[in-house]
C-alpha cells in the first residue's frame, strides 16, 4: 500500500522512519517533509490546508492510508474531508480532534464522564478571568483553550503574574487560542505520558513515556513543546496504566462515539500522577514530540498495518502493538533563542558514525549544507538497558555535532538516572 505521511517535524520523521521499515507499505509519500524525511520518503509538494489539492494527490498516486502528524490539520478537519473521499486516515476529525484544539472542551467532557481531572473554571472574557482567579489558590494554572505549539499554559506563582498571564492571552499573545482560556487548580505530582490507539470502539496501550517541557536544565525557564524525553516511564506502573485504561482512556472513548465523533487515532494523555491517582492534565490528538521519537525506537511491529487497522476500524484483530524491553532516550538540539526567537540559519556538521538515531526536526538544505529552520531542530535518541545508558549514549552522539548556534539540555531523563543510581547503591 502506498502511504502519504502529513507534516515536517521529528516526529514525522520518527514515523517515517518506522512506516518505511513496514512490510505493508509500498511506497512513502510525506508532505512537507524535511531533509531527514527524505531519506526514508518521497517528497511532495502539496498545500495541507488545500485539502482539496491533497486529496487529489491521493487519488493520483493509489494512497492506501493517510497518516496526518501534527494537530493543526486535524484541528482544520483535513481528516474529515480525506473520509469523505473515501480515503483511510490515521487521526481523528475536527469534532473528535477538540480533545486537543479546545481544552475547555476536554474538560467539560472530563466532568460529563467522570474523569479525574483537577478542577476547573472557563472563561470567556478577560474581566471574567481576572475576577475568577478568586475561586484558586495559587500558583494559578492558566491555560490557552486553542493550538498554541505547547506554549499556551502557564503556571503563575503570584496572583500579579496570574493577572498578567490573562491580560497577555486575552491581549492577542497567544492569536485566536488565547480567546477563551481555562483556569484549573495546580495539581502536584509527577507527570507522565500515556499512549493509546482506537479505532473509535476498541483500544489498546501503546506505551508510556516522560517529557521534559522546560528549556532549562533542572526544569527551569519557560515551558517549549518539548526538550528530550524518554520511554518506558517505569513510574507509570502496569497497575497504574491499567488503571489509566478503564478510568480515563475508555470512558474518553465511550463518551466521543456516543456524542456522535468517534475518536481514531492515537490518544496521548498528559497524566499527573498524584497522591489521589493518575489525573488528567491533558489530551492530545496525535502523537507526541518528542515522544514519538522513543516510542518508534521501541516499537517492533508493522506500524503501517496497524494504522491501517486503527483507520479502517479493525482495531480488535490486529496484533497487540510489541515493544522492545530496552529504554530510549532522546535530546532536543534547538536553536539559540528557543522558545521565544530561535536563531534560523545556522550551519549543523552531522556525525552519523554513532549508535544514536538523529530525527531531523527543524532543519533545511541551502547552497548543500545542513542549517537550522526552526526552534527544535535535532532529536538525538539512543536505546540502552537503563535510562542511565541510554542518556549516555545520547549525550555521547550529541557532543559529535557540530551545531554553535544550537543547544541542549544536559539533564535528560534526570529523575529517572537518580532512582536507577539509588537502587544501584541500594
Amino acid at each position: 500500500m502506498n502511504i502519504l505521511l502529513i507534516g515536517s517535524g521529528g516526529r514525522e520523521h520518527a514515523l517515517a522512519w518506522k512506516l518505511a521499515q513496514s512490510p505493508s507499505c509500498d511506497t512513502l509519500f510525506a508532505a512537507p517533509g524535511n531533509p531527514g524525511i527524505a531519506q526514508e520518503a518521497e517528497l511532495v509538494d502539496i498545500q495541507i490546508a488545500d485539502h482539496g489539492a491533497v486529496i487529489n494527490f491521493c487519488a493520483g498516486h493509489d494512497i492506501g492510508l493517510v497518516v496526518v502528524g501534527p494537530e493543526a490539520p486535524l484541528v482544520d478537519g483535513l481528516g474529515d474531508s480525506l473520509r469523505a473521499a473515501g480515503i483511510a486516515v490515521f487521526g481523528p476529525n475536527r469534532n473528535a480532534a477538540q480533545l486537543e484544539g479546545s481544552k475547555g472542551f476536554t474538560k467539560d467532557m472530563c466532568a460529563a464522564a467522570n474523569i479525574p481531572t483537577a478542577g476547573y473554571k472557563r472563561h470567556d472574557s478577560k474581566a471574567s478571568a481576572l475576577a475568577g482567579l478568586d475561586a484558586f489558590k495559587p500558583p494559578y494554572v492558566i491555560k490557552a483553550d486553542g493550538l498554541a505549539a505547547g506554549k499556551g499554559v502557564i503556571i503563575a506563582e503570584s496572583r500579579a503574574e496570574a493577572m498578567a498571564a490573562i491580560e497577555d492571552m486575552f491581549g492577542g499573545g497567544f492569536g485566536d487560542a488565547g480567546a477563551s482560556v481555562v483556569l484549573e487548580e495546580f495539581m502536584t505530582g509527577e507527570e507522565a505520558s500515556f499512549f493509546a490507539l482506537t479505532d473509535g470502539h476498541d483500544v489498546v496501550a501503546f506505551g508510556s513515556a516522560q517529557d521534559h517541557k522546560r528549556v532549562g536544565d533542572g526544569d527551569t525557564g519557560p515551558n517549549t513543546g518539548g526538550m528530550g524525553a524518554y520511554s518506558p516511564a517505569p513510574v507509570l506502573t502496569m497497575a497504574l496504566q491499567d488503571e489509566v485504561m478503564e478510568r480515563i482512556i475508555r470512558p474518553t472513548v465511550a463518551y466521543m462515539a456516543a456524542q456522535g465523533m468517534p475518536y481514531i487515532g492515537v490518544l496521548f494523555a498528559g497524566l499527573m500522577l498524584t497522591d489521589e491517582g493518575p489525573k488528567l492534565i491533558e489530551y492530545n490528538a496525535r502523537f507526541g514530540d518528542p515522544e514519538c521519537q522513543v516510542l518508534m525506537m521501541r516499537f517492533r511491529g508493522d506500524l503501517a498495518a496497524l494504522m491501517l487497522a486503527v483507520a479502517k476500524g479493525g482495531l480488535a484483530a490486529a496484533p497487540q502493538p510489541d515493544f522492545a524491553p530496552d529504554y530510549a532516550l532522546t535530546i532536543v538540539m534547538a536553536a539559540k533563542g528557543y522558545p521565544d526567537a530561535p536563531q534560523k540559519g545556522g550551519v549543523i556538521s552531522l556525525n552519523e558514525g554513532t549508535n544514536a538515531k538523529l530525527f531531523h526536526a527543524g532543519t533545511a538544505e541551502k547552497d548543500g549544507q545542513l542549517i537550522a529552520n526552526g526552534g527544535r531542530v535535532l532529536n538525538v535518541t539512543a536505546t540502552g538497558l537503563s535510562v542511565t545508558q541510554a542518556q549516555k549514549a545520547a549525550y555521547t552522539a550529541a557532543d559529535a555535532i557540530n551545531f554553535p548556534s544550537g543547544f541542549y539540555r544536559r539533564d535528560i531523563g534526570w529523575r529517572e538516572v537518580r532512582r536507577e543510581s539509588a537502587e544501584h547503591t541500594a
